[in-house]
């Protein structure tokens, strides 16, 4: 059975995170996040100084020139936003991040050390402590059909969002060229093969071979 539970998936580390993140399934996360961002920046953040209007940045970020960000978005000490990158409002970005080239994310909580360095789409979705894309791989959050998306596990979780990207483990793995369909679940400490589509939940400790190839680490 692959556990697809916020505790199961992510360690919350942060006590600015931990009210986010008391939740059973990480597509709860993503329906109280534009409040409880609103609610942080409103209130403000010790360490964290206004950016501009409805950024908050932690101490040591970096933003590049040409990166653009759109409110509301909090940004963690010592992340880095290269040439390029697109953050594009009801962001989170925990500490020493990396948001790189062309990479584009969206009502999406990333925790700590994850790096989106290359050309990467993330959209409506979680990625756990040190995660990291490869370059050219995307969170899809959109259906061709529209309709609300549904996880696939050991049941069927109806989310009653129409939304949803990919909820990536901590310390999971994405190859190159992946592309997550809609409600992809990746468990902790799984690594992906470069151009796999994936589609469902995979369970932690795992190497994702191909579409139809999944082995237990050893």
């Amino acid at each position: 059975m692959i556990d697809i539970r916020v505790r199961a998936l992510f360690k919350c580390g942060s006590r600015l995170l931990f009210p986010l993140f008391d939740k059973e399934y990480p597509w709860e996360i993503l329906k109280a996040l534009p409040a409880y961002i609103e609610e942080l920046i409103e209130k403000g953040i010790e360490g964290y100084t206004a950016f501009a209007d409805g950024i908050l940045m932690g101490s040591g970020a970096t933003v590049a020139s040409t990166a653009v960000i759109v409110p509301p978005a909090i940004i963690g000490a010592g992340t880095e936003l290269r040439p390029g990158a697109y953050v594009r409002g009801n962001v989170i970005l925990g500490e020493n991040c990396v948001v790189g080239n062309s990479t584009e994310i969206k009502n999406s909580v990333l925790l700590q050390n994850v790096q989106a360095p290359h050309y990467n789409y993330i959209g409506d979705s979680i990625l756990g402590n040190g995660a990291h894309l490869g370059a050219g791989a995307v969170c899809s959050n959109l259906k061709a059909d529209q309709k609300n998306v549904v996880i696939h596990a050991e049941k069927d979780y109806a989310t009653g969002l129409r939304k949803i990207g990919g909820f990536i483990g901590d310390h999971a793995e994405i190859g190159c060229g992946c592309v997550l369909n809609p409600g992809t679940v990746v468990g902790k400490n799984t690594s992906v093969y470069p151009l796999v589509p994936l589609r469902g939940c995979y369970a932690e400790n795992s190497i994702v071979k191909s579409a139809t190839e999944t082995v237990p680490k050893r």
